[in-house]
């Protein structure tokens, strides 16, 4: 992850920080708490009249958008040759132009560092999660756990999609920084949003790892277990006298408490 400070050079004030992670060349811009309405960037005016501070990805990926040479320009290829690029990359070209903009008064400056108030915001970031029927299971980087009903975040653009197919729902992950959890990179929801409309569980990440480390076998462990051939475990599933936690053509894996119920 890179960081750089945004610097208003005519008011001679910090605006904010923007956040570049290079693998997944995402932008998350983190403004300061104390812009309003009027003296945060145009494009983010509607974020803070809403209390929002963190942009979104796709917010932020515009406002770098609006400040470099646009990837459909018609001379873009002498442009890259000029700068010995292969290839067109929004970072590159921010860093080429300082983050400067004829519309305003803005730039960055790399910082080594973040400041307080983006370490703070930082804690009610992802570490994990995974679905559970209706709901999500989080793991948040201040050591808290929460269950978050998709039923409660009817409100947030595209909730009503993942509600409704199962395949988009099971293909959620969390994005660039624990920011947000995205579904099939097409819909993402806000890391802060779904950390103030959980419901804390009394387990801690590092637990639930243990748990699941301790809990799952694979087809040779089970088989070592139950005393049986791979042939017979293949009999017992189609019989459906132990079921697979997740099925897979390389194997599957099992309930280390369903293998040992299966011998009773």
């Amino acid at each position: 992850m890179k960081s750089f400070e945004i610097f208003d050079e005519e008011n001679s004030r910090s605006v904010g920080v923007l956040l570049y992670f290079e693998k997944e060349k995402n932008f998350i811009i983190e403004l300061s708490r104390d812009l309003d309405e009027w003296s945060a960037p145009l494009l983010f005016a509607g974020f803070v009249k809403k209390d929002i501070y963190t942009i979104p990805r796709g917010a932020s990926l515009l406002w770098v958008k609006e400040r470099i040479i646009p990837s459909g320009r018609q001379n873009i290829g002498s442009i890259l040759k000029k700068h010995k690029l292969k290839a067109y990359d929004e970072f590159t070209f921010l860093e080429l132009s300082g983050g400067r903009c004829s519309q305003d008064s803005l730039c960055i400056k790399k910082i080594d560092t973040v400041p307080a108030f983006v370490e703070d915001r930082m804690k009610t970031n992802l570490t994990g999660m995974f679905v559970s029927g209706d709901s999500l299971i989080c793991f948040f980087a201040d050591d808290t756990a929460k269950r978050v009903e998709l039923k409660n975040l009817e409100d947030v653009k595209g909730v009503d999609k993942i509600r409704a197919n199962k395949e988009l729902l099971s293909s959620g992950h969390i994005g660039s920084g624990g920011y947000y959890v995205t579904f099939n990179e097409s819909i993402d929801l806000p890391a802060a949003t779904v950390y103030a409309r959980g419901t804390e569980l009394n387990v801690k990440k590092e637990d639930f790892l243990a748990f699941v480390g301790a809990s799952l076998l694979d087809t040779t462990e089970t088989c070592d277990i139950l005393s049986c051939t791979r042939q017979n475990l293949a009999y017992m599933v189609k019989q459906e006298s132990l079921v697979p936690v997740k099925e897979n053509v390389k194997g599957n894996l099992y309930f280390r408490d369903d293998v040992h119920k299966s011998r009773w």
